[in-house]
């Protein structure tokens, strides 16, 4: 497994580092750590440059440094240009399996994860992406057992998230909840099961809801089936609610206080081709917790 991990200089990248450190991780896995310098922002003094990418080599350096406490080799790279970019570019280039980011940030080399550009490296990245969060002054989630929201909708981008899940070392302890939200009918913007009575008539309203309850079970189980296989330990019951996708992942995974959800990057509908206003994106962006997004 190949893992690029990017930083800056700001509390929320330290967390970064703290988590990946915490992780268990697949034998020989290989770590880069990179920071970009956005050059564009230096366009009127590029005498300010040399100083910005020192800074940066000073960041990834003593990630490394952080990873080697923690018995993990890294190699460094800094980037020239926007991360928005670049990090999912060299990701590509380098053959990463995963980028690993912070959800917020900011320095002397200009501003890197601060919301926007984490979700470029989202819309961007042609690897899974975990948006790393936890609240200040907290223990790295890996550091104990972990309470992990997988959220399916059976189709084949769940399914990847669901055999990525069960593939990886976990901490001792960790237990998963698997979360079904089917909707009854793909909609731009989010709907009541309520407001569908006055659009439908009440039999095919019914035959929605049967036909809705139904793929959620099936994909349940199946993510079920997966994650038991390989001797996760999965709540004996699961959820399956219908409704928006987007509201009912992060009610869940708050009122559960989950430390990670996990989820594919596209949905049974495919109204997130583009990650734009996606279900996957809206729950990385907004979730109180660490998002893994799987492709």
């Amino acid at each position: 497994m190949k893992v690029l991990i990017a930083i800056d200089s700001s509390p929320a990248s330290r967390r970064v580092l703290e988590e990946v450190a915490a992780r268990p991780w697949p034998s020989n896995t290989a770590f880069c750590i990179v920071s970009a310098v956005e050059v564009d922002r230096f366009s009127e003094l590029p005498a300010l440059v040399a100083d910005a990418k020192r800074e940066c080599e000073q960041v990834v350096k003593a990630g490394a440094a952080k990873l080697l406490c923690a018995k993990q080799t890294a190699t460094t790279q800094v980037l020239m240009g926007s991360p928005r970019r670049v990090v999912s570019g060299y990701a590509q280039d380098w053959g990463a399996d995963l980028i690993v980011a912070g959800s917020h940030g900011h320095s002397a080399v200009g501003r890197f994860f601060l919301g926007s550009v984490a979700q470029g490296i989202l819309r961007t990245a042609s690897c899974s992406v975990e948006i790393v969060r936890y609240p200040a002054g907290d223990r790295a989630p890996s550091s104990h057992p972990m309470k992990v929201l997988l959220a399916t909708d059976g189709s084949e981008y769940s399914v990847a998230a669901e055999r990525a899940t069960a593939s990886r070392p976990w901490p001792v302890g960790t237990v998963f909840k698997i979360l079904s939200v089917e909707e009854l009918v793909p909609m731009p913007i989010p709907v009541e099961v309520s407001s569908l009575a006055a659009i439908y008539p009440a039999s095919l309203l019914e035959e929605l809801l049967t036909t809705a309850r139904a793929r959620a079970v099936a994909a349940s189980e199946g993510a079920r089936k997966m994650l038991t296989q390989n001797g996760l330990t999965v709540l004996a019951q699961n959820s399956n609610p219908t409704g928006d996708p987007r509201s009912i992942i992060l009610d869940t995974a708050k009122t559960w206080q989950a430390d990670l959800i996990v989820l594919g990057s596209h949905g049974r509908h495919g109204l997130d081709r583009f990650l734009m206003g996606s279900v996957a994106e809206s729950v990385a962006v907004h979730a109180h917790c660490s998002v893994l997004v799987v492709r």
